[in-house]
């Protein structure tokens, strides 16, 4: 089954943009996953096509009306009656690995692109719009964010990556950031590969790799660390409390 995305946006040309190179492009044009743009202007209905107002209440920038929103929200449900429509604002929930894999397991997407200072906020409930945001930053646009959010879907539909262990040890995907990769030459302005990795032992290359992904994590990512074991590395007072992991072993962070 093609996973059919639908982009609802002011400026189609955008898209595909990088999704239609590499893998991604590839996939695109056998099929496995397909692309439809929405010009949102197109469900305006005056004379020019007027998308966006002032705020209620006054302040700066324009507002993109509910009403339009509305009408190009049903056009693209009418099109994919099942498929969730996202909204790409800041103020969303942050996207994560396990949402990502689970819209990739269903049947597409219908993303919404903002632009000026927003949505009418009675779009989310008006027709049931889930609110996503790629990180804690401000775009000129919601069409960035689609784009990542597009890519981290089509890269785990079936067939698109190449070996099937390709997603399964990145990062995010255990709830642990990836561990270090290196490769040749082995060394490199005095720098070597570790010897572990050189060592044709695998047993002890597996345990390394789990290691230093753990030990990424703590100190790159401590809020991936905490929601992967359940505790705090250390409080806001510089307390640390004792905490378990998932092998029932105390956990010795700073």
């Amino acid at each position: 089954m093609t996973f059919a995305a639908t982009i609802l946006t002011l400026y189609p040309d955008m898209f595909p943009g990088p999704l239609g190179h590499s893998l991604a492009g590839r996939a695109l044009a056998l099929g496995v996953w397909s692309l439809d743009t929405v010009q949102i202007r197109d469900f305006a209905t005056d004379k020019h096509r007027t998308v966006d107002d002032t705020p209620a209440g006054g302040g700066a920038g324009m507002v993109l009306r509910v009403d339009v929103l509305a009408r190009a929200i049903d056009h693209a449900r009418a099109m994919q009656p099942d498929a969730p429509v996202l909204a790409m604002t800041p103020r969303g929930r942050p996207l994560t690995q396990a949402r990502v894999r689970a819209l990739a397991a269903g049947p597409g997407i219908t993303v919404l692109c903002g632009r000026f200072e927003g949505f009418d906020e009675r779009i989310f409930a008006g027709r049931d719009v889930e609110e996503v945001a790629v990180g804690d930053i401000v775009l000129s646009g919601g069409e960035c964010a689609a784009l990542m959010v597009l890519d981290a879907c089509i890269r785990l539909l079936p067939g698109v990556m190449g070996a099937a262990l390709s997603g399964h040890e990145e990062s995010f995907e255990h709830g642990l950031l990836e561990y270090p990769h290196y490769t040749r030459p082995s060394e490199w302005e005095g720098r070597t590969i570790p010897e572990v990795l050189r060592s044709g032992d695998h047993a002890k290359i597996a345990a390394w790799r789990k290691a230093m992904a753990r030990d990424q994590t703590r100190l790159r990512r401590p809020d991936l660390w905490e929601r992967h074991t359940g505790v705090r590395v250390q409080s806001a007072s510089g307390a640390q409390r004792e905490a378990t992991d998932e092998n029932n072993e105390p956990d010795s962070a700073a």
